[in-house]
């Protein structure tokens, strides 16, 4: 099997005005590589998706991005300003917004807003109010007492009543309701409604990412996989089903497919997720064999578990667990 590419350049469009760049990007914790060579741009006035499993240097990213944590080597700039010096007024152009949704439990809800106002020139009292309201937050409930989703509205209020340039958000639905999610997602369309306001958030919520992102950017095992918009991702990434008349072919190894991303046999059936693929790729899958071969339309979120996903051939987990009959004991 093949190994895949580090990216695609048929599926990378760097923007002419980039509110992010980085080039090389690389962390490393002890000898353990954390983000790997991040060359990536997010284009001004976009909702930019950065996705990955847990431990792929998403958080780590965007702490080297606002100048949390210095890079091995390699650079980034955000508006402009290298992230290992950014000035006053760039920090004041930014929105943070942590997936911890960092708070003082003592303080209320108003006492919240009158804090965060300190800290910038400007702050729109309006829009702090109008998210806390969207949220139903009491202004005298104390920080430590809100649920989640509240919590996540108030820091969420805090970090758009400056009204932000850049929003950046590191995974801000993790753990929240359907209705708090759907709150959140309200809050981020209303942002962008100006040409010039960008958000850079990440996230496992593949349905929430597809509803409001344009861009996307796939980090797996460290490495950037792939970046460009929704559609040219979507497009770029195709799954062929083969059907064999010996069901036993369908598990047997398979022989080196550029830009396999995964492939799963069960029932005599074989599903081929591939990215990029090219004529080697055609004539290497009509190599196998198949009585039949049929390409099949990929959703988002199948594209994005493609490249996701385990590398490798697998059938069901299950296939060596056996299952107890259906019904009750009589």
């Amino acid at each position: 099997m093949s190994s895949l590419p580090t990216t695609y350049d048929s599926l990378t469009h760097p923007p002419h005005d980039a509110v992010i760049e980085t080039a090389g990007l690389t962390a490393y914790f002890g000898e353990h590589c954390v983000v790997d060579q991040l060359t990536l741009s997010v284009p001004r006035g976009s909702v930019f998706a950065f996705l990955g499993r847990n431990g792929s240097g998403k958080t780590t990213t965007i702490r080297m991005l606002l100048g949390l944590l210095p890079p091995t080597r390699g650079s980034s700039t955000v508006l402009g300003c290298d992230s290992r010096a950014l000035t006053s007024g760039v920090r004041a152009r930014v929105g943070y917004m942590s997936e911890s949704h960092s708070l003082f439990d003592w303080m209320t809800v108003r006492q919240s807003g009158e804090f965060a106002s300190r800290f910038y020139e400007k702050w729109n009292q309006r829009i702090f109010d109008s998210v806390v309201g969207h949220f139903r937050l009491n202004p005298r409930a104390k920080a430590g007492r809100l649920s989640r989703g509240e919590r996540a509205g108030l820091a969420l209020a805090c970090t758009l009543a400056p009204q932000p340039e850049l929003l950046v958000l590191d995974d801000p639905a993790l753990g929240l309701d359907p209705v708090a999610r759907r709150s959140l997602l309200e809050s981020m369309v209303y942002v962008t409604r100006g040409a010039d306001r960008t958000i850079f958030f990440s996230s496992h919520l593949l349905d929430d990412v597809e509803r409001v992102a344009d861009h996307v950017a796939v980090l797996d095992r460290s490495v950037l996989r792939a970046s460009g918009s929704i559609e040219t991702i979507r497009a770029g990434v195709r799954q062929f089903v083969l059907r064999f008349d010996a069901p036993q072919a369908a598990s047997s190894p398979l022989p080196p497919i550029r830009g396999l991303l995964h492939a799963r046999s069960l029932d005599g059936e074989l599903r081929l997720v591939v990215a990029a693929p090219d004529d080697d790729t055609q004539r290497a899958i009509r190599s196998l064999g198949a009585a039949s071969v049929d390409d099949v339309p990929v959703s988002f979120a199948d594209a994005m578990i493609g490249y996701l996903g385990d590398r490798g051939q697998q059938g069901s987990f299950l296939d060596d667990t056996p299952l107890e009959p259906a019904g009750g004991v009589a």
